[in-house]
């Protein structure tokens, strides 16, 4: 009997696999998903001329030179000039300052000093441990020990300020001084002379024509700017069936340490992707992402949390080059939790974290 059945369920996984038009000859314990061949595309630059070559015309202005010649401004003549009197200094020395005594204060002097005085003589007091860490005990006062613990004495130093020398006078002499003041004696008396007062020049300046303005043409290149344009080169869109590993067909995490409350990825999150989705993706298969939060703050928010870090992690997918066709993203907020850590259930950080995760799978494409 068991023959039968095992007989007729081959026959069944036969018809079924002729119907979907499966792989031919696969091979046992691996798995296969259906694919569609991309398109190819290459890059080819094209150089077109943005603005024409044209002819420029500058000018160039007249130019001069400065030349200086001197002229008479006022001739030669005569002129009288007094000869002032000579004189002579003459000095005169007059006491300005007698003899004086001066007397100076000698200030007292002072030694700084302190004394130490006890304030509060030594004593003890008795003081109680902290309960001990591995006491089972629920009595309070268990697992506590007394000591008698010596209080140390108190002290204050007082600074004091002792005499070392008390105030004096001192008498110094002020010697007087002797100053002088100049007079003037003439010597000679004033006479006049006669001198020759000479020719007085100056220059001018003429601006004299060196070259007249002139122009010359200037030939003004083109401009030229290089654009890509991409060429198909293979066109995409074949149904075709593709081995992959058969634990990329389940829900596999991605080791997102997302942070409570964000949707943001860190660079060692796209460090993650980079390495462990990507080089899947690029073998040409379709993924579905699926992200989940933990149980802290409400449903709403927290439906709202994993769908935006889905779309976070299918967006930074968008960015690195892989078609938006290959990927699907859904978030499933907290419904979907990995362990007991509900609503007002009390858990570890790290038992929080493992629901705040991102899987993805290797899905078949119609």
């Amino acid at each position: 009997m068991k023959k039968i059945l095992l007989s007729a369920t081959l026959l069944m996984f036969g018809a079924t696999a002729f119907a979907q038009d499966l792989p031919t000859n696969p091979e046992p314990g691996k798995c296969y998903v259906r694919c569609k061949t991309p398109e190819v595309w290459k890059n080819e630059d094209v150089t077109i001329e943005v603005a024409p070559a044209y002819k420029k015309i500058v000018t160039h202005p007249a130019e001069y030179n400065t030349v200086t010649e001197r002229v008479l401004i006022k001739e030669a003549g005569q002129r009288l000039v007094v000869v002032p009197a000579v004189w002579e200094d003459k000095t005169i020395s007059y006491t300005a300052k007698v003899n004086a005594s001066k007397l100076s204060v000698i200030a007292a002097t002072f030694n700084q000093d302190s004394q130490t005085i006890e304030t509060k003589a030594a004593s003890a007091n008795w003081e109680m441990s902290e309960k001990a860490p591995d006491c089972e005990s629920s009595d309070p006062n268990d697992c506590r020990y007394w000591c008698y613990k010596p209080v140390p004495a108190k002290y204050v130093t007082i600074p004091l300020t002792k005499l070392d020398r008390d105030a004096s006078t001192v008498s110094n002499q002020v010697p007087g001084y002797d100053k002088t003041y100049t007079t003037k004696v003439m010597v000679k008396g004033p006479t006049t002379t006669s001198i020759e007062i000479p020719a007085v020049y100056g220059s001018i300046n003429k601006t004299v024509l060196v070259k007249d303005a002139w122009q010359e043409e200037v030939t003004v290149a083109a401009k030229y700017q290089t654009v890509t344009k991409e060429i198909l080169v293979n066109k995409g869109g074949l149904t075709t069936w593709k081995e992959v590993e058969c634990e990329l067909v389940n829900n596999t995490i991605l080791p997102i340490n997302w942070n409570l409350g964000s949707a943001t990825l860190t660079s060692a999150a796209k460090s993650i992707i980079d390495t462990r989705l990507l080089p899947v993706l690029k073998t040409g298969v379709s993924v579905a992402l699926e992200s989940h939060t933990d149980s802290r703050g409400t449903k709403e928010n927290n439906q709202n949390l994993s769908e935006r870090r889905a779309q976070a992690v299918t967006n930074y997918l968008i960015s690195k080059g892989v078609n938006p066709s290959k990927l699907t993203g859904n978030g499933y907020g907290e419904s979907k939790l990995t362990n007991r850590c509900a609503d007002g259930v009390s858990c570890t950080e790290a038992q929080h974290r493992a629901n705040r995760r991102t899987t993805f799978r290797v899905v078949n494409e119609k």
